[in-house]
């Protein structure tokens, strides 16, 4: 059980510190209007991603236990693409790209820019589902652990982006920086795990 708590929080943190959609959302709406008309918005994950769930598991609990391993393997490349992705980023990284204000938006508005970012889709699809479900087939209780790691710390993250970026804007981008650094070798540390796990499961 200690496992997946500790993958559900790494794999959480580095989702939630990588550039995408509702990252980019949560930052301008804060910039725009402050945390207090943003906060909610860190929670959309908990909505959006309740059919991206659903969808992926029942797909992955009717194919081969054979291909769920494959996708591992292909999880575990994807995972160290975006550790690459990351540390590009981290190099070059220019705040104004991502802090871009926009109007005002909603709870809903970020749920909705959440089901049209891909990212959702690749992770459950490639790592988190078959991740759940080696999870949960070993006992529902680490299945569970998993998905509370997961989502705890994602929603804490997002929460801790909307008030470092209200709170520290002077030095937001310094720290963001830094954070990006730190979600790519967590991605790439999970990647390597994910790529073990796959390897071995053929041998």
């Amino acid at each position: 059980m200690p496992a997946y708590l500790v993958l559900g929080v790494t794999f959480a943190f580095a989702a939630a510190i990588e550039p995408g959609p509702l990252q980019a959302y949560l930052i301008s709406q804060t910039l725009a209007l402050g945390w207090q008309r943003t906060i909610l918005a860190s929670f959309a994950p908990l909505l959006s991603d309740a059919p991206i769930i659903a969808l992926s598991i029942f797909i992955l609990s009717h194919i081969p236990s054979s291909f769920v391993q494959i996708l591992q393997i292909v999880g575990g490349i994807y995972l160290l693409y975006l550790a690459w992705g990351a540390f590009k980023t981290y190099s070059k990284y220019v705040a104004e790209k991502i802090l871009r204000p926009s109007g005002q938006k909603t709870l809903f508005k970020a749920v909705f820019v959440n089901l049209l970012n891909p990212n959702p889709y690749l992770a459950w699809s490639l790592v988190m589902g078959p991740l759940l479900l080696k999870a949960w087939n070993e006992s529902p209780v680490n299945g569970i652990v998993l998905l509370i790691s997961f989502y705890a710390t994602m929603v804490l993250s997002l929460f801790g982006t909307i008030m470092l970026f209200s709170a520290l804007r002077s030095l937001s981008a310094k720290i963001n920086r830094i954070s990006i650094g730190v979600s790519g070798i967590a991605l790439g540390g999970f990647g390597l795990y994910e790529l073990w796990l796959g390897v071995k499961a053929f041998v």
